[in-house]
């Protein structure tokens, strides 16, 4: 009976030794803690024509507003309406390429996600599949040429960021775009990053909400990167795709009107430069000249 007594006692006080280490390992806690890690899910716009497979480019990378790391090994899927349409894997550099094939014409929104994930957090990134005939004529149109002239250039060189959302568009860019638009021209809008070290990905991502923020026309965002004839290079890789009918360009750098016009494509300037503007270059003092100049 003495024995009996004991052995019973004995295994209480395990019960509760047990009970005492589980609770000082994760006090409050029922279950393991989750350590999951914040990710930002960033996209860029794809181009392409009706029933022809693209490519849709995304990055999966830290959170941080300047240096961010890529996060690879992380599964990763394509929506369109809601439905999963492609899946894929982030590789080292926390890239993802996934593709895609739609009859529908016009800016179609598509959302990247991650999927089931040990490591990471949900993260969601935006973008457009934009789908044009090619016969359709199209105006490419430089970022800084739709924004306000900031009062003095900031001190501090850009580096990572693309464009101050801040930014006021400039009067009537918005409306007569939307004239150009509305029944014959396609729009290309172009970002020329300000550094080698600026970000593409995130360049893409502020200039779409830009133009949603001030009510621009949707349209296909195109980021070229800085120095030499990186935006000529891009104009070529898209005329050899067969986007033959972007022939004009609206702008206000001295970079993107040259690449224009040594391809003999037109290019228009706005607003006025205060010195000479390149030779054959169309110049409209604002936005309410800008169609008269095409």
């Amino acid at each position: 009976m003495v024995m009996r007594l004991a052995t019973r006692d004995a295994r209480a006080a395990g019960l509760i030794g047990f009970l005492f280490v589980i609770s000082l390992s994760h006090p409050g806690d029922a279950l393991p803690a989750t350590d999951k890690a914040a990710a930002t899910l960033l996209v860029k716009d794809a181009l392409t024509i009706p029933g022809r497979s693209t490519t849709i480019e995304a990055r999966l990378s830290t959170v941080g507003p300047w240096a961010t790391a890529g996060i690879g090994g992380e599964p990763i899927e394509l929506l369109v309406e809601d439905k999963v349409v492609a899946t894929g894997m982030t590789g080292g550099d926390g890239r993802v390429f996934l593709s895609y094939r739609s009859n529908v014409q016009g800016a179609l929104p598509i959302r990247v996600r991650v999927g089931k994930s040990s490591r990471v957090l949900p993260a969601e990134g935006r973008a457009n599949l934009v789908v044009w005939e090619q016969r359709n004529p199209i105006v490419a149109v430089e970022l800084a040429a739709l924004m306000e002239q900031p009062p003095a250039p900031s001190p501090v060189p850009l580096i990572g960021a693309a464009l101050d959302p801040e930014r006021k568009p400039m009067s009537n860019a918005a409306e007569e775009l939307a004239k150009l638009t509305q029944f014959y021209y396609r729009v290309i809008y172009v970002v020329l990053l300000p550094s080698p070290g600026a970000d593409g990905f995130r360049a893409a991502n502020q200039t779409r909400e830009w133009l949603n923020t001030h009510q621009f026309p949707t349209g296909y965002v195109l980021v070229s990167p800085p120095g030499g004839d990186a935006l000529g290079e891009k104009l070529d890789e898209l005329r050899a795709d067969g986007w033959k009918t972007l022939k004009i360009g609206i702008g206000r750098s001295t970079a993107f009107v040259e690449a224009f016009l040594n391809r003999r494509l037109q290019a228009v300037m706005v607003p006025e430069l205060s010195g000479e503007p390149p030779p054959k270059a169309r110049v409209a003092k604002d936005w309410k000249e800008v169609r008269k100049k095409l």
